[in-house]
């Protein structure tokens, strides 16, 4: 039947044709990809050492009191000078990100001798894993690999952020490592490192951190998390300590 004689017969105004939503879809993804790309170049490309855009130590600063590293976890030269410390939580998704950068910054500067980098347990309230998890690295160094299963758990954070018996996750991650399975899971078990990540937690609570991560170069604090920003202004410390 013609177009002319069905409408004749029915009085019905053709069908419309739907718009395709295939470009709209298209459209949103590639903004929603153009936004991931942007943010990975702002968190890992590097400013020059000069730029006015670094964060600088706030006027009349005081310098970071070394006396508090005591309860975080150090690695490299006591006489390091530049040092880096971080708050955070191995839960955080945002620090699982900044952990690049701290790997990054151990093998670059750590092992060079020009930076101590000091790790700080800020296990926050609302993730019921994180407490655990920073137990379970402090274990892990009592036999050797602190830094090892720091950075696995941020490598797995996705396995185990939810998981109802994460004691059981770290053990396997922990057998994964060498570990003798049984000193680690009595570790484990009775919580023989909690006094040490709650003072972790105080000292955060001391200095006012909140969020996590919470990056300080000396007394200077990161504004924007990730190698760009921190390598920019490690280099720039460096160059004023005549390194």
């Amino acid at each position: 039947m013609g177009e002319a004689n069905r409408r004749k017969q029915t009085g019905a105004p053709p069908p419309r044709k739907t718009a395709s939503k295939k470009p709209l879809v298209i459209g949103v993804s590639v903004l929603v990809l153009a936004a991931i790309v942007l943010g990975a170049f702002f968190l890992t490309a590097s400013p020059k050492p000069t730029s006015d855009a670094l964060p600088v130590a706030v006027p009349n600063a005081e310098a970071f009191p070394e006396r508090l590293d005591q309860y975080g976890v150090s690695v490299g030269a006591d006489d390091a000078p530049v040092v880096v410390r971080e708050f955070a939580d191995y839960q955080c998704p945002a620090c699982g990100m900044f952990s690049e950068a701290s790997k990054r910054l151990k093998k670059e500067y750590v092992e060079a001798g020009q930076v101590r980098f000091v790790y700080f347990d800020l296990p926050l309230r609302q993730h019921q894993n994180a407490f655990p998890a920073a137990e379970a690295a402090r274990c892990a160094g009592d036999q050797g690999a602190y830094w090892e299963m720091h950075d696995r758990l941020f490598d797995s954070q996705s396995e185990w952020n939810t998981s109802n018996d994460p004691v059981a996750t770290f053990t396997r991650y922990g057998n994964d490592l060498g570990l003798e399975e049984r000193r680690f899971r009595r570790c484990m078990t009775t919580e023989l490192h909690r006094e040490a990540v709650e003072a972790s937690r105080r000292v955060a609570m001391q200095l006012q951190v909140t969020s996590t991560p919470t990056v300080l170069v000396d007394n200077i604090r990161l504004t924007r998390p990730g190698w760009g920003q921190l390598s920019a202004v490690v280099q720039r410390e460096l160059s004023n300590a005549g390194k």
